[in-house]
This record gives C-alpha cells, sequence and structure tokens, in this order.
C-alpha cells in the first residue's frame, strides 16, 4: 500500500514515473505496451484494455500498419497536452474508422493517453492526446486507453503551439514510428 501510494505522489504531484525504461519494459506485456519513437528517444505507453478494450485493440491495429508513422503532433498545449495521430495535420482527419465511447473512472494525470474526439462522445477515431499535466476536467469525459511508463521527458521536448491559436503547431514535431511491443525484435 505504502509502495502504491509513493507512486501515486510521485507521478500525479512530481510528473516522475515510478519505472525506468527498463523495468517498464521487464514488468510489462508487451502485447499490451506501445513504442512511440519520437526524434528526442522512446516513449513507453501501457495499454490499457481493462479500461478501453476497443480503444486498445484499434490503436494496436493502426500501430501494426504503421498508420501513426510520420504523423505530426499539431496541437501541443503547454501544461495540458500534445495530440497526434490525424493524417491531414490539422485535427480534421482520421482513419476512417469512429469508436463508441469508452469512459471510465480513471483520473487523466501526467502520462495519461486518451483519445481525442469531436462534440459526439463517439467520435474518437486515431487522434490522441498525451497530457502533460494532470486534467482532471477531462475525466469521465474521455476515453483512456494508455499510460506513459516511461520517457515523458520525450514528450515534454514535442514542440508547443501557442496559446493563441489553441495549440496548432507549426513545423511540428513528427513521431519516428509507433508500434506494438511484442512486434519490435
Amino acid at each position: 500500500m505504502l509502495k502504491t501510494l509513493l507512486a501515486f505522489i510521485l507521478t500525479v504531484f512530481l510528473g516522475v514515473s515510478p519505472m525506468t525504461a527498463a523495468a517498464a519494459d521487464t514488468k510489462l506485456d508487451p502485447e499490451n505496451t506501445i513504442y512511440l519513437d519520437l526524434p528526442a528517444g522512446r516513449v513507453v505507453i501501457q495499454l490499457r484494455p481493462d479500461l478501453a478494450p476497443n480503444h486498445v485493440a484499434r490503436i494496436k491495429e493502426l500501430a501494426r500498419q504503421k498508420f501513426y508513422d510520420g504523423l505530426s503532433f499539431h496541437r501541443v498545449i503547454p501544461g495540458f497536452m500534445a495530440q497526434t495521430g490525424d493524417p491531414r495535420g490539422d485535427g480534421t482527419g482520421g482513419s476512417g474508422q469512429k469508436l463508441k465511447a469508452e469512459f471510465s473512472s480513471e483520473h487523466h494525470l501526467r502520462g495519461t493517453v486518451s483519445m481525442a474526439r469531436a462534440a459526439n462522445p463517439d467520435s474518437g477515431d486515431s487522434q490522441f492526446f498525451i497530457c502533460f499535466d494532470p486534467a482532471p476536467y477531462l475525466d469521465g469525459q474521455y476515453t483512456i486507453w494508455g499510460q506513459v511508463v516511461s520517457g515523458m521527458e520525450h514528450v515534454d521536448a514535442v514542440k508547443a503551439g501557442g496559446a493563441f491559436n489553441n495549440g496548432s503547431v507549426k513545423d511540428p514535431t513528427k513521431i519516428v514510428s509507433m508500434r506494438v511491443a511484442a512486434d519490435v525484435k
């Protein structure tokens, strides 16, 4: 119990992951782990099929199709989140397959990976965001499908947009590759 509380405090208040990259890789199920490679380095995301089985299945399907490779972080707001997954690069595109929302009681903390959507709760497609800081006002309204367990410093290095244009980024950081860990040799 004390270890769990300490891990929670480190993650929420200090933004420190309680796992190192090596520890994360050895303790995580490779079939439910994503390697998000960015120019600054590798981000390891633990998938949460217990919260959002349909979203996790779709993210893995898209990663296996190499859908995310080369896509930009088109909307990045410091202190809030970094958004990607749009093949158009402007926030209006997707893979063409809408997903029914899978809301949970899980909280949006630093490193939470959640599905972006339009006003319709069932409009999530391929776009997702990674929280820089806790965002409790999103809880229960966006589908959480993962958690960064190492490499959050590389997400922090993603080029940010301006507050005046809702985080839109000129010359944005691009995803090098996004793979299911079980598929990486």
